[in-house]
């Protein structure tokens, strides 16, 4: 059962994993590297599967026939975690819960940070609400997954590299499926 439940995720990468991500990369492109930042900084298995599957959302949100934006009436991050929430623990999917709101809350407390942002991110911020103000960050900076969500984010923030040669999706599965299993 976990390793079909894994291989419906997979599924929908090769499904709708071709769909434009950002101005560069693909969701798939996007994903991988994300997942491959994450291995390359030694990250925990649980880490790795948020970081591959951090926006899965948006390929839900394509699999029901929207435009993958996934931002308005729910965010695509909830969106995805809460799926995710039936096959992984909250080691995965509370990064992928948060990594939004990371983002808004890096562009509140480091304006350099905003400034680094994609356009395609730039654009996305706005949906999202925007920087976060003061009382909101304070409530981000203290919740205990908020590290994790940073973390993610700025991998997230580096894995739009055009070309870039990472490993493929089924080098992942096995890892999805142990997590899952844990």
């Amino acid at each position: 059962m976990t390793a079909a439940s894994v291989d419906q995720l997979l599924g929908l990468f090769e499904r709708w994993g071709s769909d434009p991500y950002d101005e560069e990369v693909s969701q798939l492109d996007h994903a991988l590297q994300t997942a491959a930042l994450a291995v390359a900084a030694g990250a925990p298995d649980e880490m790795v599967a948020a970081a591959l599957l951090h926006d899965i959302g948006h390929l839900l949100d394509l699999a029901a026939g929207g435009s993958g934006e996934g931002d308005a009436p729910e965010l695509h991050d909830a969106a995805g975690a809460r799926h995710l929430a039936r096959l992984f623990p909250p080691t995965v999917t509370a990064p992928v819960a948060l990594h939004v709101r990371a983002k808004r809350y890096l562009c509140a407390v480091d304006p350099r940070y905003a400034a680094s942002l994609s356009e395609g991110s730039t654009r996305s911020l706005a949906r999202q609400g925007g920087p976060m103000g003061s009382e909101e960050a304070a409530a981000v900076a203290a919740h205990p997954g908020a590290a994790a969500a940073v973390t993610l984010r700025r991998w997230d923030d580096l894995a739009k590299v055009d070309g870039l040669a990472v490993a493929p999706l089924a080098q992942y599965r096995d890892l999805l499926v142990r997590v899952s299993a844990g």
